[in-house]
């Protein structure tokens, strides 16, 4: 099968999240993936956060816990390393659904609540600059009566 083209910029749904229509930037720069959180904190072997969408009201302050979780050291544009939770989830783009790993990250400055990098877009997507929300459109024009 043949990799896809993206934009620069889309939409996902996130199904096991029950998250739907977030705004994605796609970022050949960045080697993981995130999305945006809050109130970041492990208690008795479980992960709490909330997600945060600023686009979407319905969910603002989200509580989510994982049991399934992993502590990743991630390196940001300006050189300064960090440890971030990193969950597994799932992304759906072009009517599919593909496994992603995202580190939970206070993205409250960007805006994209989530970034999608090159660890996730190896082997699937070529991604053209130009063009934006082909997924999303792809999406819309499959459901349209």
């Amino acid at each position: 099968m043949g990799k896809k083209i993206i934009g620069r910029i889309d939409k996902a749904n996130f199904p096991e999240l029950a998250l739907t229509e977030i705004a994605i930037k796609i970022d050949t720069g960045a080697y993981t993936s995130s999305i945006h959180c809050s109130e970041i904190y492990v208690e008795n072997k479980l992960l709490h956060c909330k997600i945060l969408d600023p686009d979407h009201p319905d969910y603002n302050n989200k509580k989510f816990i994982f049991r399934d979780f992993k502590s990743i050291r991630v390196k940001s544009s300006n050189g300064i390393a960090e440890n971030r939770y990193e969950i597994k989830t799932q992304i759906e783009l072009f009517n599919k659904t593909y496994k992603i790993a995202l580190s939970l990250s206070n993205r409250k400055e960007m805006k994209y609540p989530v970034l999608i990098g090159r660890r996730f877009l190896t082997k699937k997507f070529i991604v053209d600059t130009e063009l934006a929300n082909i997924s999303f459109n792809q999406q819309a024009n499959n459901h349209e009566y």
